[in-house]
């Protein structure tokens, strides 16, 4: 199934070769790749392949479409049954949500990989770490020290409150998806974010994502009000447009 989606990104001029796999979530493998650096400008890139329907886990996906209307009523039935069906369109819908949310991002100067290109199934993205290493996710991350600890916090926190000005709650934040890399954190695995603007369990996810990077760092030595936090990202989002422009945060 892999060696299509490889020869769909190596036809296109996109990469050279597949180097090696990176990791294989429950839901999508990572593959590192020699970049095409005059269609890519990179010389590595990670190509994150979306595993086949039975191996997807999409149990919590009617509270992430909270606020998404589907026009089609056969598709809508499909996706509340869980029908094979649904589950191929629900498929394609995480694919293009990440895809769009990584763009968004990205553009607004938040810690994601930079989207190159996708298909259905796959996601062409800048790769973090070097040819020997990829970046270690944070909970495998070894720390130097508590200074280290309040630093890479602030980070994430930053970062979180960077995507929620910018409309996005990641939905599924906590140590496992986000890298540390030479002194700076990125934020990985955005199929599920929702737009706080309609979806109406946003603040709950918030709250929820903001609770797993505290708890990960509060064990570390570096303490936060994961509560407090929250609700201030929250007030401070809900009230933005209220704020004349030029006291508005650099966000």
């Amino acid at each position: 199934m892999h060696d299509e989606v490889f020869e769909h990104f190596l036809d296109e001029g996109l990469i050279e070769r597949v180097i090696r796999p990176i990791k294989s979530g429950k839901e999508a493998s990572v593959h590192l790749c020699r970049a095409n650096p005059r269609t890519t400008g990179k010389e590595l890139a990670a190509l994150k392949i979306y595993h086949p329907l039975d191996r997807r886990d999409f149990r919590d996906e009617s509270i992430y479409r909270d606020g998404e209307w589907i026009k089609e009523r056969r598709i809508r039935v499909a996706l509340d049954k869980r029908t094979r069906f649904g589950r191929e369109v629900q498929g394609g819908i995480w694919v293009h949500r990440e895809w769009e949310t990584l763009q968004a991002l990205s553009e607004a100067g938040a810690p994601v990989p930079r989207p190159i290109e996708s298909t259905d199934r796959a996601i062409l993205m800048s790769y973090v770490g070097d040819e020997d290493d990829a970046a270690p996710q944070l909970h495998r991350y070894r720390l130097r020290g508590q200074a280290e600890a309040e630093e890479l916090l602030e980070q994430c926190l930053n970062a979180v409150e960077r995507m929620l000005f910018h409309d996005v709650i990641h939905g599924d934040l906590s140590p496992f998806n986000v890298l540390v890399w030479e002194g700076r954190i990125w934020v990985i695995d955005l199929p599920q974010a929702v737009d706080p603007k309609k979806n109406r369990h946003a603040e709950s996810l918030l709250a929820r994502d903001v609770a797993r990077v505290c708890e990960h760092f509060a064990r570390r030595g570096a303490s936060r009000d994961p509560a407090a936090t929250a609700a201030d990202l929250w007030t401070a989002w809900t009230f933005a447009d209220l704020v004349p422009e030029e006291l508005r945060p650099l966000l």
